[in-house]
C-alpha cells in the first residue's frame, strides 16, 4: 500500500469518529509516519500529549497540539490484505483518539479498541 493509500486509510478511520465526538477533540494533530519508535518498532499508533481529562485552566497557554501518529510500516508488517489495512488503521485511529479523550489502555481492552 502506497504512502498516499494509507493515509487515505487513516483519513477513513477519522471519518468513523462520530461527528459530535469529533466537534469535542481540541489541540490535536493526525500525522502519518512510515516508522514507528525504535524503543518499540512494533507499535501501530501512539498518542502524545495532555488527555482532556488532565487538563486545567493554564493547560492552553502556548501548548503545542496534541499528536496522534499512525505508524505505516509496522501497520503493513501485521497485515496480509489492504482490507486488514484499512481496519487495522481504523482501530488504531480510534484508539489514539481514545487516549485524547483519557481513555487508558485497560479501559480499551475491556471495549475491545486495543
Amino acid at each position: 500500500m502506497t504512502r498516499e493509500e494509507f493515509e487515505q486509510a487513516v483519513g477513513d478511520g477519522l471519518d468513523l469518529v462520530p461527528e459530535d465526538l469529533a466537534a469535542q477533540m481540541d489541540n490535536v494533530v493526525v500525522l502519518v509516519e512510515d516508522d514507528a519508535p525504535e524503543d518499540d518498532p512494533h507499535l501501530l499508533g501512539l498518542y502524545e500529549g495532555v488527555p482532556l481529562t488532565e487538563r486545567d485552566l493554564g493547560w492552553a497557554a502556548g501548548s503545542l497540539p496534541d499528536r496522534i501518529t499512525i505508524f505505516r510500516n509496522p501497520t503493513l508488517a501485521v497485515c496480509e490484505t489492504r482490507e486488514e489495512v484499512v481496519e487495522e488503521v481504523a482501530v488504531t485511529v480510534i484508539h489514539e483518539i481514545a487516549h485524547h479523550f483519557g481513555i487508558d489502555d485497560d479501559r480499551l481492552h475491556e471495549l475491545g479498541w486495543a
